[in-house]
């Protein structure tokens, strides 16, 4: 039975030497009293040296080194602070921790009824390579999903979805927004007398000058076409309409596809201001109402209108159902 035993504890020992993954023990002061090469190594202390340091004494050394565990703080004292109200206060957790040479541990802690700690950590590079790999590519076909390919910008459902976010936001706050609905001048006649590939360069360039002249929280996408939408959130129609006269006139002041063929274009633009019980489908109608006559007035123009009276109470009555 002893000789069983023995076998067993140089195996456990063979096991530890060879592995890839770190074990250590602390004492119930926090002093490590144990642990095998590749503990030291993930701390980058020597091992020789490793034995008899506490825990904060190992960390204050890789904060200094940078080297070992990435310690991201201005105050190292103040980091030990909150890392020790965490050790031991249950008697099993399991986290994550980030080296500073890029690797990745899965960390398990075990603490005994003695307040002896056990600690494993377990290399898991290669499963956050491919997490963040997943990640990334899922978050580039989220963005391929909501962006309109030829202009950069929120293609339609992503601009709808924004609306409809923002209209709930309207009915629990009461905040007024206003809904702008935006279509360039002639835009035939561009593709007509240029070519396809300059309309395209416009619509770029025009989008790219808009979403930068509009704030930060602001919504802006392309419907189709030459057709675009913006929202200006916490805005009234009075004050939207200065905003968007401001634009206008800056598009109709700006040359656009600077090259062999420069084009100069206008803006027509309709606006409506949100009311209770409004959808995104009302908005749109109204405002391509608003659209409408400012093409049929001379374009170059943006026209404010409000809701009918029958639009308010359709919206009304539909979100009382």
């Amino acid at each position: 039975m002893k000789d069983g035993f023995l076998t067993l504890t140089t195996r456990i020992g063979d096991f530890l030497n060879v592995t890839q993954d770190g074990y250590a023990i602390f004492s119930a002061d926090d002093i490590l009293i144990g642990c095998n090469q590749a503990y030291a190594d993930l701390m980058f202390i020597d091992f020789e040296q490793i034995i008899g340091k506490s825990f904060n004494q190992q960390c204050r050394i890789a904060f200094k080194n940078q080297q070992g565990p990435k310690i991201e703080t201005a105050d190292i004292e103040q980091w030990l602070e909150v890392a020790q109200t965490k050790r031991r206060a249950q008697e099993f957790r399991i986290f994550e921790v980030d080296l500073v040479d890029g690797r990745w541990f899965l960390m398990s802690e075990q603490v005994l009824p003695s307040g002896e700690l056990l600690l494993q950590a377990k290399n898991i590079t290669k499963q956050k390579v491919v997490e963040q790999t997943l990640s990334k590519n899922t978050h580039q076909l989220t963005s391929l999903a909501l962006t309109d390919e030829l202009t950069k910008i929120a293609n339609r459902r992503s601009f709808i979805s924004n609306v409809k976010s923002e209209i709930n936001r309207y009915k629990r706050n009461k905040q007024t927004f206003t809904f702008c609905l935006l279509d360039i001048d002639y835009f035939k006649k561009i593709n007509d007398k240029h070519g396809h590939q300059v309309g395209d360069n416009v619509l770029r360039q025009l989008s790219a000058l808009i979403k930068k002249t509009l704030r930060e929280y602001d919504q802006f996408g392309r419907i189709r076409g030459e057709e675009f939408g913006i929202l200006l959130p916490d805005t009234t129609a009075l004050k939207a309409d200065d905003i968007i006269n401001r634009l206008r006139s800056k598009i109709m002041d700006t040359t656009f596809n600077h090259h062999n063929n420069p084009v100069n274009i206008t803006l027509s633009i309709g606006i409506i201001e949100s009311w209770f019980g409004c959808t995104f489908e009302h908005l749109y109608n109204q405002s391509d109402i608003a659209l409408y006559k400012a093409k049929h007035n001379g374009r170059n123009q943006v026209v404010m209108v409000a809701p009918t009276q029958s639009t308010i109470e359709t919206a009304t009555a539909e979100s009382k159902k």
